[in-house]
């Protein structure tokens, strides 16, 4: 016997039960369809167990408050007992609940191009309990934590919803995945691991902060960036700031193994801005050198995060392998493709300026592999495309050359590789939902 934990409410049966249960309440039925639908294009789903009833606001509430910050709430934080999500006068930052739905992923209606496995699963679908107020409780946790406002405002600017959302979701998904396996799905559980995905993505958004004052970047996800709005050392503090919060709310897990799994993520990141900031390897070092560079800022992040939820569940070392390998696959892939797009999207698809890389100087996967080709590009990657001509002539010489679709190909066998290791866990709908996400990857276009 095992509890499956759906829509809020808890139900019991075999495993097989379990599965069959929900994977027909997502597919079987003929008023929607998952694929690329909204959460409204299934009547009754945001949250009530049963469609065309209304539940009593006691219920609604009980419900809303496993998936807010529940932790030691009249100790930590006594104004969390009033809910931050009610459309109030006075929390203006926080939005409706229509609101709310779907837009926490930019990505999600990106189903894969290829042969679709058994069950086309929607990741953000089945986690949808689990991400609807995801970013109302980021900017919550940031507000309560300070009395300045102008540091709650730039802090919580990139947390509007409007990101992909990729990191707290693959979390979810491995952490559930975990669980299932495990058969060990409790409700306190759940809870601590998404704390954990909330501490991915509060670090991740510190350091886009970051990264814009670094770069000077005056764009981002399709708006002025925090560092076109307020000067550098408010955006600095900042960023500063979001990484104490976040750190604060790990600390309460009280789990030293914990601790030190998502710690490395820090010194990852600092470590791998060090080495962008510095590089002038030879050719030969060249593409370790980026990969290196690659999983300490990106794929380090998703890696530790879902390592953290194996670990807070108790998993042996083998699952808490699995559990990193299958992140570090998927980051390097996503930076991979993320490289890739910077050569072939829009600025308006990608929501930032495109060539952005060359024109600060950076080598990324298609120019490595360009210079196989054309061995003129190793001196303006020498230069950091510094002299007048170098990024226009080194962005034509990656369209010339099989850079784009070699970069393509290795993002291609991370994915496969995510894909293998997510089998190795118990079939289940989030352990489909790790596998389509690999897809997911491989295909989006921003």
């Amino acid at each position: 016997m095992a509890c499956l934990s759906t829509s809020g409410r808890v139900v019991c049966g075999t495993r097989r039960q379990q599965t069959h249960k929900l994977l027909y309440q997502l597919f079987g039925t003929s008023s929607g369809s998952v694929s690329g639908s909204g959460v409204g294009s299934r009547p009754g789903y945001a949250g009530n167990p049963h469609p065309g009833l209304a539940l009593p606001k006691t219920q609604l509430q009980a419900q809303r408050l496993f998936h807010g910050l529940s932790f030691n709430i009249g100790k930590d934080y006594p104004d969390l007992m009033q809910s931050p999500h009610s459309c109030s006068h006075s929390l203006k930052y926080s939005q409706c609940s229509k609101t709310n739905l779907r837009q926490h992923s930019s990505v999600h209606t990106q189903q894969p191009a290829g042969p679709v496995r058994e069950f086309q699963i929607d990741p953000y679908i089945i986690l949808d309990d689990d991400l609807k107020y995801f970013y109302d409780d980021v900017r919550y946790l940031l507000k309560s934590g300070t009395s300045q406002p102008e540091l709650d405002t730039i802090a919580s600017y990139y947390f509007d919803g409007q990101g992909k959302a990729l990191r707290p979701m693959v979390t979810m998904l491995m952490a559930k995945a975990i669980n299932y396996h495990l058969n060990n799905e409790s409700h306190q559980l759940v809870h601590k691991q998404r704390q954990i995905a909330l501490f991915s993505e509060m670090v991740h958004s510190a350091s886009l902060v970051h990264d814009d004052v670094i770069d000077q970047s005056d764009f981002r996800r399709g708006k002025p960036s925090v560092n076109a709005l307020w000067n550098h050392k408010k955006v600095t503090m900042a960023g500063d700031y979001i990484l104490s919060i976040a750190s604060i709310m790990i600390a309460r897990l009280r789990s030293d193994d914990v601790t030190i799994v998502l710690s490395q993520i820090l010194t990852d990141l600092v470590q791998g801005e060090f080495m962008q900031l510095g590089s002038r390897e030879t050719e030969n070092e060249r593409f370790a050198h980026y990969l290196t560079k690659t999983y300490r800022k990106t794929a380090s992040l998703i890696a530790n995060a879902l390592k953290a939820t194996a670990v807070i569940a108790q998993a042996d070392d083998n699952v808490a392998e699995v559990a990193f390998q299958y992140g570090r696959n998927v980051g390097l892939a996503f930076q991979l493709v993320d490289d890739m797009l910077d050569f072939v999207s829009s600025s308006e698809q990608m929501g930032k300026p495109t060539a952005a890389d060359l024109k600060l100087g950076l080598a990324t996967a298609p120019v490595l592999f360009a210079c196989e080709k054309y061995p003129e590009l190793n001196p303006m990657v020498m230069r950091r495309f510094s002299e007048p001509g170098d990024v226009e002539r080194a962005f034509e010489l990656v369209h010339k050359s099989h850079g784009l679709e070699q970069t393509r190909f290795l993002a291609k066998k991370h994915c496969n590789e995510a894909i293998r290791l997510a089998q190795e866990l118990t079939e289940s709908p989030y352990q489909k939902g790790l596998q389509v996400v690999a897809d997911l990857v491989i295909n989006r276009m921003k």
